[in-house]
């Protein structure tokens, strides 16, 4: 079983890339005390070294979901600023979410495509109207179909169905492909400042993975 996580610090100040480093590692050392695995697929660099504006963790083994769900909201990092001494503020929000990483993609096999001979009407002679040379294909997996009358030999329609078939399943993966994407890039601007779901801290747990931290959690 796995999960993939999508931790962004949105459109915050450069200390919320530092508070999204700091939450990836306690998040991964939390993984490991649940016997989870995790994975960094994704990261992008912030401003600061050491620092990171999103990154994608894939979360891996039983329970990965329940774990993902207790890290799922808005996350809060709770410290002062190491780069502006002179802020008081010391609460700097992160927002991570389950995401879909790649859309599958529609086997295509001409094995696949149930064709049928059939006439159509309208211009092109007697020869068509009366020999059933048009081509009604039908792509199983996807439920596509297309009719082809094109040309005057049954054979050369086939040719041309399958072709089309095969162009529209790659067309509609594509667009799924897009909406994927397009829903993962919108976890950006979904960043929802306070009342978050997960408060960390600086404290012993930074130095050993095994320590006790403290924390304000939400129950599985």
């Amino acid at each position: 079983m796995s999960v993939d996580l999508l931790l962004s610090a949105g459109r915050g100040p450069q200390e919320c890339a530092w508070a999204l480093s700091e939450l990836l590692r306690r998040l991964e050392a939390d993984a490991t005390r649940h016997h989870l695995t995790t994975e960094r697929l994704r990261a992008v660099a912030g401003d600061r070294s050491g620092t990171y504006r999103s990154a994608l963790v894939r979360i891996l083994g039983a329970g990965a979901e329940e774990f993902a769900a207790a890290w799922t909201g808005t996350l809060c990092w709770q410290a002062h600023s190491p780069y502006r001494a002179s802020t008081d503020r010391k609460n700097w929000y992160v927002t991570a979410r389950p995401c879909q990483v790649d859309a599958p993609r529609t086997p295509f096999a001409e094995a696949d495509v149930h064709v049928v001979a059939c006439r159509t009407g309208g211009p092109g002679g007697q020869h068509r109207n009366k020999a059933s040379t048009a081509v009604r294909a039908t792509h199983r997996p996807s439920g596509l179909v297309v009719v082809v009358d094109t040309e005057r030999q049954f054979s050369l329609n086939r040719r041309l169905a399958v072709r089309l078939l095969r162009q529209r399943v790659e067309q509609g993966d594509d667009a799924v492909r897009r909406d994927v994407d397009t829903a993962r890039w919108r976890i950006h601007d979904d960043l929802v400042r306070g009342d978050p779901v997960r408060v960390e801290r600086p404290g012993p747990a930074d130095q050993d993975p095994t320590a006790p931290r403290r924390a304000r959690r939400r129950r599985w």
